[in-house]
């Protein structure tokens, strides 16, 4: 549901965004002495480069290596409008295969916003905000207030991905294929047609996206997208990189410090992914996250969290047999209600929204709220046009796992599944198998590498109460990048990224980027 499930499409990134357009805590004046290198380029100004990566790659061509990116004024992405006078875009080419460097490239688009303060500027703060597959270059400029601190004395950078919008975004289903497999299809299925047509739905948006997008296909893996940071990294002139990284963004960061330790700058990792799951280890983490989430949302409404949930399962069930009419004149299915009920999980400001959409489900027999929630976060507009999120989600999960359970696992996780979570539980163990069914491109690992030797400090903020990336995945991360590099930050509280929702954190992070100083490893905030 976040970081790397279906509801796996339910991707982190723009409900990552509710607590960050919320505004931020407070920051600090206190400048100790600095422990971390900073990401401002080299006295010579040129940046250092990377000639052979740690899996003894070929060296990069000069012309990628000294290209410098030509900003321009930004023009409005699909479906949105342009960023304000002060943003600039460019597009700088990496390889499309870095074992064949000279073999073509692929165009990364770019978004900055220079620091406020030129005089005291301490260079490029690149971020990615999660998903896989959310696009940088949209959601920077409306989440930039909640940086205007970093900003201060930082270029804010966003980027998008390769294989995501535009960076050849990978593109699988036309909006009418999306409306009917959301309509159709059964994400839990009960019986052997159901079945059928959940896995045959799979795998056609797998051939769709080979269809499509199949030059790119292959090479949107996380392990490409790092080895793009540190291009950028060179061509924006930095000697480390300084990195923020929320939701997925955390893998992708602690996959940039383990191919590249001696280039790693100042680094924060919020919502973190546990890097040691696989597929089916994630989906268990979901499941007990969102659970977790539900009770949390449910003992703050004075209610019990146990005759609560099975409230919710039989809901659910009653629109498994029979869809809720809506507003629209659309069908609520039970897929679509699942998704309306985990959207507003991911932050507790959005628990009130959830609250009035069941409601109207429980006491007037319709899912208008529901739907809106569902439509939100599937990335549905009110003409029925879809963005590509999920396909880019879907397609860099898939190049990075290589778990590919049958059926028969996904069903034999069910009785686990159930109980870990009878809302959310079945949902998880079924996308399972669905998730990369039938996909056309070999997965590259069964989770992230993610140790950092030599890497300077990277601040892992986890939050107890995180839905979609629970707290014990941060813990993992801290010990995975290893002794010395992971320091982790605890959040007391609920939702999906701590920064910019509680003032400690903030602030941490905020003396941490601009002063150098690291928190004591294991501070708790709350």
């Amino acid at each position: 549901m976040a970081a790397h499930a279906r509801a796996g499409a339910l991707a982190g990134t723009a409900l990552l965004l509710t607590g960050l357009l919320a505004g931020c805590g407070g920051g600090t004046d206190e400048k100790p002495a600095d422990r971390t290198d900073r990401g401002a380029a080299s006295p010579a100004g040129k940046p250092s480069a990377t000639p052979d990566g740690p899996e003894g790659l070929p060296p990069l061509p000069a012309s990628l290596t000294s290209q410098r990116p030509d900003w321009k004024r930004c023009e409005a992405p699909e479906g949105g409008s342009a960023p304000g006078s002060q943003w600039r875009c460019s597009t700088i080419r990496v390889p499309l295969d870095y074992a064949k460097p000279e073999a073509g490239t692929v165009g990364i688009a770019l978004i900055r916003k220079k620091a406020a303060n030129s005089g005291r500027r301490l260079g490029s703060m690149l971020f990615n905000f999660g998903g896989p597959g959310g696009s940088g270059v949209a959601i920077l400029p409306r989440a930039a207030r909640a940086y205007g601190e970093l900003n201060s004395r930082y270029d804010l950078v966003g980027f998008d991905p390769r294989g995501v919008a535009g960076s050849e975004g990978v593109n699988c289903r036309t909006d009418k294929e999306q409306e009917d497999s959301f309509r159709k299809i059964d994400v839990t299925p009960d019986t052997p047609a159901e079945e059928a047509a959940f896995l045959k739905d799979g795998a056609d948006f797998g051939a769709g996206c080979e269809r499509r997008s199949g030059r790119i296909l292959p090479h949107v893996g996380t392990v490409n997208a790092a080895r793009d940071m540190d291009l950028i990294r060179q061509v924006l002139g930095d000697r480390k990189l300084t990195y923020f990284g929320m939701s997925y963004g955390t893998e992708l960061g602690g996959t940039y410090a383990h191919l590249f330790p001696k280039n790693v700058g100042r680094t924060v990792l919020d919502a973190v992914v546990d890097p040691t799951a696989d597929a089916i280890g994630h989906a268990r983490n979901q499941a007990t996250g969102f659970q977790r989430a539900l009770e949390n949302y449910l003992k703050d409404r004075g209610q019990d969290p146990k005759a609560g949930t099975q409230r919710i399962a039989r809901l659910l069930e009653r629109i498994d047999k029979k869809p809720l009419p809506t507003a629209s004149g659309r069908k609520l299915n039970d897929s679509l209600a699942v998704t309306g009920i985990v959207m507003p999980l991911y932050s507790k400001s959005s628990w009130p929204y959830l609250t009035q959409a069941l409601d109207e489900a429980e006491k007037n027999g319709t899912g208008t709220k529901l739907l809106e929630l569902a439509d939100s976060y599937n990335g549905r507009d009110e003409k029925g046009r879809y963005d590509t999120q999920n396909h880019s989600q879907r397609a860099i999960s898939c190049a990075d796992s290589k778990l590919r359970p049958t059926a028969d696992e996904a069903r034999a996780l069910l009785p686990e599944f159930r109980k870990l979570s009878p809302v959310f539980g079945p949902f998880l163990a079924w996308d399972t198998a669905g998730w990369c069914s039938q996909w056309p491109v070999e997965g590259e690992h069964d989770n992230p590498e993610t140790s950092a030797p030599g890497a300077g400090p990277i601040l892992v903020v986890g939050t107890t109460g995180d839905p979609a990336t629970p707290y014990e995945g941060a813990r993992k991360m801290a010990d995975e990048l290893g002794e010395g590099v992971g320091v982790l930050l605890t959040n007391k509280g609920e939702g999906h990224g701590a920064y910019g929702v509680n003032a400690c954190v903030t602030s941490a992070v905020n003396t941490y980027f601009l002063d150098g100083k690291v928190p004591e490893d294991g501070k708790t905030c709350s």
